[in-house]
């Protein structure tokens, strides 16, 4: 069974993506979970696209003084953020993983997820600690559900 994926946008700040992917997947593609779903949710790369228009306005700026070249780091940061959160949802585990840390958890830590302000989702952890999803919103909750490998009730389900 080939490796599939499939690309769908859904909001200008968020993107997710899910992967099914089989042992016959081609080295070093990353994904190889003997044919488990695997969603990850991130942020929209057009967030690259402002960092380079940053960098570009910021170039007049970045001359001006000494030491105002320093300028250019936050546009830096913008991509390495951009390209480094994600959340990794599969049937075994969530894996977060923020701009300086990561962190893996399995469902069997996890008790609940609790809806944040603006739309955000916490993991609400068996010990009471909570852990923040990075690019997941209340609207990713059936694909989040659909990857959970059934430890999630789909909230769009029939009653």
């Amino acid at each position: 069974m080939p490796a599939t994926l499939a690309r769908l946008r859904r909001s200008p700040s968020t993107s997710w993506e899910s992967r099914t992917v089989s042992w016959d997947t081609p080295a070093g593609d990353g994904w190889q979970h003997g044919g488990v779903s695997v969603v990850a949710f991130q942020p929209s790369r057009l967030q690259i696209l402002f960092a380079l228009v940053l960098a570009v306005c910021a170039t007049p700026v970045a001359f001006g003084a000494p030491f105002l070249w320093l300028v250019y780091l936050v546009p830096i940061a913008v991509v390495v953020w951009t390209l480094r959160t994600r959340t990794v949802v599969d049937a075994e585990a969530v894996t977060v993983r923020t701009l300086l840390a990561g962190r893996r958890v399995p469902w069997s830590q996890i008790s609940s997820l609790r809806l944040a302000d603006k739309g955000r989702v916490h993991a609400v952890l068996n010990d009471g600690a909570e852990l923040p999803l990075p690019a997941v919103g209340v609207r990713d909750l059936p694909q989040l559900a659909a990857a959970s490998g059934g430890r999630l009730a789909d909230p769009a389900g029939d009653q």
